[in-house]
């Protein structure tokens, strides 16, 4: 995978890219040089100053500092997308080993509510919930988390039915050992390299879907900085002059998801051992 790594140029540019915008929100209490939330209506829509100014990226409609918005907002789009997805891979991974292994019954059940499930438009279903249940950001990480647990199950079931067959797991099963082991010792092993590779491509993904419901209202709360509420703030503004406002926002949400993108498809590449052996 290291080499893999020096090779692509794609990919070291996306590494890059993610480690700046992931180091920024982690120290974002230190580098902002405002609080994310002060309003000063009397400096509302000033213009960016490209860092010759006391407002780097300008300013919002209520007078806000751009710039400080933005980092918290990457903080907040990082943490919702990596415990959203990691409900949705434990979910998930643990009912396709179950449903893959023990087949019959128990594979109907859980492969029917995953189907179900994928039946569903994602965003639709994430709007649904979100209406009911309100706004907030750890209500949000566990409704979307547990919409996105099908894909994972499916995934997982299809390796787990192949992987239960071969003859390790025959000998771990004639020496004695209980199911539970046989699952957690021999078999969830095998089935984590394409469960990697579907994270790398999920995780863009909800990070969008947590800006789209702020930028409808149904996602973060107002006193929460997020790229999503950001983009809807600002974009009233686009055709009046003041484009930075929705433009920022935009650009550092697009610069995230390029980065996720380019680091997965080098994992995705690298995990593949037909393009391992070919090289």
């Amino acid at each position: 995978m290291a080499r893999s790594l020096r090779a692509s140029p794609t990919a070291i540019a996306g590494a890059v890219l993610l480690l700046a915008l992931a180091t920024m929100a982690l120290f974002a209490p230190w580098i902002s040089p405002w609080d994310p939330q002060a309003q000063d209506l009397s400096r509302r829509l000033v213009a960016p100053t490209w860092l010759a100014g006391p407002y780097h990226l300008g300013t919002d409609a209520v007078g806000r500092d751009l710039f400080s918005n933005i980092l918290y907002g990457l903080r907040v789009s990082i943490v919702f997308g990596v415990l959203s997805l990691v409900i949705s891979v434990v979910v998930g991974v643990g009912a396709g080993v179950v449903a893959g292994f023990y087949r019959g019954r128990v594979d109907s059940m859980l492969m029917r509510a995953a189907d179900m499930q994928l039946s569903l438009p994602f965003l639709l279903v994430a709007l649904a919930a979100a209406a009911i249940w309100g706004r907030g950001l750890y209500k949000l990480i566990v409704v979307i988390g547990v919409i996105g647990w099908a894909e994972f199950a499916r995934t997982v079931r299809g390796s787990t039915l192949a992987i239960r067959e071969k003859e390790f797991v025959e000998a771990a099963r004639a020496l004695g050992a209980v199911d539970h082991r046989i699952m957690a010792r021999h078999i969830l092993p095998n089935v984590l390299t394409p469960v990697i590779v579907l994270m790398s491509v999920a995780l863009p993904r909800v990070i969008v879907a947590e800006a789209t419901l702020s930028f409808l209202g149904l996602g973060m709360p107002l006193t929460t900085p997020s790229l999503g509420l950001l983009i809807d703030g600002g974009y009233k503004y686009l055709f009046s002059g003041a484009w930075w406002p929705s433009i920022t926002p935009g650009l550092a949400l697009m610069a995230l998801v390029i980065g996720i993108n380019l680091v997965g498809d080098w994992l995705r590449d690298a995990l593949d051992p037909r393009l391992y052996q070919r090289r």
